[in-house]
């Protein structure tokens, strides 16, 4: 049996904007009635076919991962560039392995059970997306891989299999399991759209729904893709000065040593930790994304106000030496000694991870660099104004999400769809999470017991709690405007308040708290977008737990040790992840020392405190005042405008300028002023451009950046100069 859910007629709609006759996508209630399409085929969804493809991909998007947490810049793996080649060898398989139909009527009809099993006919939407699902939950990194990199880096440990395999379990399953419980509040409600989903969903659709309006999309997408995956190896490779024109940098070349290090710090951008980037163009899409794309107005503006403010800070706390900035590079995520050499943690924790406190006395307290420390500071500020807009602004829609699961009145469509769908296949009960939730408790507890992670029992409870009580709220602010907050830094303050001395112990206690918060957003989108293609919920669970096992760790960690431990690195390969986890698990195991009442840092957790303050004079304001002009008060998003205000920290910052004029004439230009064209062609330009770019980086890093083994650069040549930086910003001394 079949049932239709038919599409929203236009024109009963009065509350879309029309211009044209086309809805104006401004919300998560316009994307559920105009953007996806409410089809649903009642094709098959879990198969052997889409299983094994997942589980083959999944390895490639697992290594893929793990290269870029290596890059320069911190970019996430395109589910369009996995689903294409899942596309391409799915159609080959259905197409050319033999079928039962085959050996009907023949000796050979006995394997025709065997024929359908392996290759069940026509490669359709459900199972594309499954093996997708698979592929892309495994390739969404963890930051259980990140902590067994830092052990080997920095000190020399090299963990268990057994323990690597149940940590990185516990971890992803304890976060799925909350997300099964948090369903109503976080996947069924049309506002909870997760943006950046968007070009995943629009090109499922696009490849597997027959229509002319489609032949289009799909032209447009292989163009434009093709096109990408043979224009990255221009900016990436052979003239990586595209990826950050600077004007100032190119005009500046005999100025004073003096002047071309403020005009290096303020404009350089393109190498690692070189400068903030100001106005810089870039032209690599690797780092451009269509994230831009994607995420709603409202967020950007709210991170345009962020990145303003990043700029003057940044620069205002190095030049006045706060922190004794001076005294080391103005960006880097690397630990110092007073003199701004290297710190020697070596000799302070050894290999044991543990705090000798004579050594301590010896060799000093470390210190960040001031952009550090202000990353630091705001991301403190961010939890806190997070917690406070989730509470105060967006606490009725809570209760009422919770009352519509209950009474069954949930009105977004995809939802109704779905429990229509569900007279067919049976929703996922309740306890099925809760068993998933004991059983990563179990195997996390085993870790923690057996393991090389010198975290106590209780601590590891605590992990989980606290992990627990922030993902709803990150999962809230990440589904509605397409972009969270860090909760590292909570995570591992209260680690070092509870495990001082201990930064082994600090990296666990965050990994079973942050990144129980990360995977949960993760995977609270891929159960969105099971929503949006009606993939039946037990084929999702199954999905999901099997794609949560599969992530796998690469070589890149011994092959590029020397460059990954630099505290600059270069325009290929950076450090900086590996060096920010290591350097807070550091400075936070000696909290009382750094954060305490008489620390450098004190500021540091008390901004989490005061980071709720202007939030709730904002609720006041807005009680009073709920637009102020054309403006809602409620759109001010303080929590973002704090994250974006350290948006260019650390790594290759030459994007920033680029990334902004990209979401201008996506989401402003072509949403409001072509809605049509936006409507049906957006999402699909985006996830097709990543996809090109992905492929080719994917190819570059092991043919040429040394992903596996030596490095081969190209030629040096002025797009490609051998000596200073990339962009010509080449007098800051404090590169070296």
């Amino acid at each position: 049996m079949t049932y239709d859910i038919p599409c929203v007629n236009l024109g009963s709609d009065e509350k879309a904007s029309l211009l044209s006759k086309e809805p104006v996508i401004t919300s998560g209630e316009d994307v559920s009635r105009y953007l996806v399409d409410t089809r649903d085929d009642h094709d098959p969804a879990l198969t052997f076919r889409s299983l094994f493809l997942g589980t083959i991909f999944a390895g490639l998007g697992a290594a893929l991962c793990q290269i870029y947490l290596f890059k320069p810049v911190q970019v996430t793996v395109s589910t369009v560039f996995l689903l294409l080649l899942i596309y391409s060898v799915g159609m080959a398989w259905a197409k050319f392995l033999p079928r039962g139909s085959l050996v009907e009527g023949t000796r050979f009809a006995p394997l025709k059970p065997i024929l359908d099993f392996v290759n069940p006919g026509e490669f359709r939407i459900k199972e594309h997306v499954i093996a997708s699902l698979v592929a892309s939950t495994a390739s969404g990194g963890s930051t259980a891989v990140m902590n067994f990199a830092v052990q080997r880096l920095y000190y020399d440990t090299n963990v268990e299999a057994t323990t690597a395999i149940l940590a990185t379990f516990s971890t992803a399953c304890f976060g799925y399991g909350l997300v099964g419980l948090l369903r109503p509040l976080t996947v069924y409600p049309s506002e909870m759209v997760y943006w950046v989903n968007l070009p995943t969903v629009s090109i499922f659709q696009a490849l597997h729904f027959d229509s002319h309006a489609n032949a289009r999309r799909v032209k447009l997408f292989w163009s434009a893709f093709t096109s990408m995956f043979c224009y990255e190896v221009i900016p990436s490779y052979i003239f990586p000065l595209l990826n950050g024109v600077n004007v100032i940098c190119l005009a500046t070349q005999r100025v004073s040593p003096k002047a071309q290090d403020v005009i290096t710090n303020l404009f350089g951008g393109t190498d690692g930790n070189e400068g903030l980037g100001l106005l810089s163009l870039s032209f690599d899409w690797q780092y451009i994304t269509s994230s831009y794309m994607s995420l709603p107005l409202i967020q950007q503006a709210n991170s345009w106000i962020g990145f303003v403010f990043c700029y003057g800070i940044v620069m205002a706390i190095y030049y006045s030496n706060a922190w004794n900035s001076l005294a080391f590079p103005m960006l880097s995520t690397s630990l110092f000694s007073s003199n701004g050499s290297i710190y020697d943690q070596a000799a302070v924790f050894g290999s044991t991870g543990l705090l000798n406190e004579t050594a301590l006395g010896e060799v000093g307290l470390p210190a960040l660099t001031g952009s550090n420390a202000w990353t630091n500071l705001v991301a403190n500020l961010a939890i806190g104004g997070l917690i406070a807009h989730a509470i105060l602004f967006w606490g009725p829609y809570v209760v009422q999400s919770f009352k519509q699961a209950r009474t069954k009145t949930q009105p977004d469509p995809h939802w109704q769809a779905s429990a229509i769908m569900n007279r067919d296949y049976k929703e996922v009960p309740w306890y099925w999470y809760l068993g998933l939730l004991l059983l990563a408790f179990v195997s996390g507890l085993i870790v923690v017991l057996k393991g090389q992670t010198t975290l106590p029992w209780w601590s590891y409870i605590t992990a989980l709690l606290l992990g627990a009580f922030v993902t709803p709220f990150s999962t809230l602010l990440y589904a509605r405007m397409g972009n969270g907050v860090a909760t590292q830094q909570l995570m591992k303050m209260v680690a070092g308040a509870i495990n001082p001395g201990r930064p082994v112990a600090n990296l666990y206690f965050s990994m079973w708290s942050h990144d129980v918060v990360g995977t949960s957003i993760g995977l609270a989108g891929d159960l969105k977008v099971g929503q949006y293609l009606k993939i039946p919920p037990r084929a999702m669970f199954v999905t999901q737990v099997w794609g949560t096992i599969l992530a796998v760790m690469v070589s890149i960690v011994d092959s590029q040790r020397t460059v990954l431990k630099d505290p600059i690195g270069t325009d290929v390969w950076s450090g900086q992840y590996v060096q920010s986890l290591n350097s807070a698990a550091i400075t936070w195991s000696l909290a009382k020392q750094l954060y305490g009442p008489h620390g450098p840092y004190i500021w540091v957790p008390l901004s989490l405190l005061f980071g709720m303050v202007p939030t709730v004079l904002q609720w006041f304001v807005a009680k009073r005042w709920p637009r102020l002009g054309a403006l809602r008060t409620e759109s001010i998003i303080l929590p973002l405008i704090y994250q974006y205000s350290a948006g260019m920290t650390s790594g290759t910052t030459s994007p920033t300028t680029s990334i902004v004029l990209v979401g201008l004439a996506s989401q402003l230009w072509l949403r409001r002023y072509h809605p049509g064209w936006f409507r049906q062609y957006n999402y699909i330009l985006g996830g097709a451009l990543d996809g090109g770019a992905q492929v080719m980086i994917f190819i570059l890093s092991f043919a040429v950046f040394g992903a596996s083994g030596q490095p081969r650069p190209f030629p040096a040549w002025w797009g490609n100069p051998a000596e200073g930086n990339v962009d010509y910003c080449n007098g800051n001394g404090a590169l070296g």
